[in-house]
């Protein structure tokens, strides 16, 4: 089952995206530009303020679909001025000290708007919760009907009981 989730911003509906797409136990975080929640940007310049804000944006998405950011096991992360990567690492270990993904740090000649300095896409992998098993009750009946130990599909009829022809 696919769940996705938005977060409101202009740009989603212009351009067609969602921020995030569950896809059973995987989890996809669109490209995640430090957005003000106003359409505009969030610390223009600061690179270790950028960095912490995508992540406060990437993790709302990711509770939205039932994880955390404990969850992500890959980073990408565009960078328009290289001579900020240790705030943008700085920012990344802190978050990820613990459990550190794969990650990747890349470069990039813009974004866009040009006060911003950093760009994160993120994947998660969260196994469902799991159902609790069926009590011997449940595991057992079918509509509340007992399970017969005969083969199935019935081959007789004497293997055939009066639920089967409901």
């Amino acid at each position: 089952m696919v769940q996705r989730t938005f977060s409101g911003t202009p740009w989603e509906a212009a351009v067609g995206y969602c921020r995030a797409i569950r896809l059973g136990p995987q989890i996809f975080v669109s490209g995640t530009a430090p957005s003000d929640g106003q359409g505009g940007t969030f610390a223009p310049g600061d690179a270790y303020a950028q960095t912490k804000r995508c992540f406060e944006i990437i993790e709302q998405a990711l509770t939205d679909l039932g994880a955390d950011l404990s969850d992500i096991v890959r980073t990408r992360l565009y960078v328009t001025d290289m001579s900020q990567w240790e705030a943008i690492a700085q920012a990344h270990q802190e978050l990820f000290a613990d459990h550190p993904p794969a990650s990747t740090l890349v470069a990039v000649a813009g974004l866009i708007n040009p006060d911003m300095v950093v760009e994160i896409e993120a994947e998660a992998y969260c196994e469902p919760a799991t159902a609790a098993p069926l009590s011997p009750l449940t595991a057992r009946t079918v509509l509340g009907r007992p399970i017969q130990p005969t083969p199935y599909p019935p081959t007789a009829g004497q293997d055939l009981d009066e639920g089967c022809l409901d």
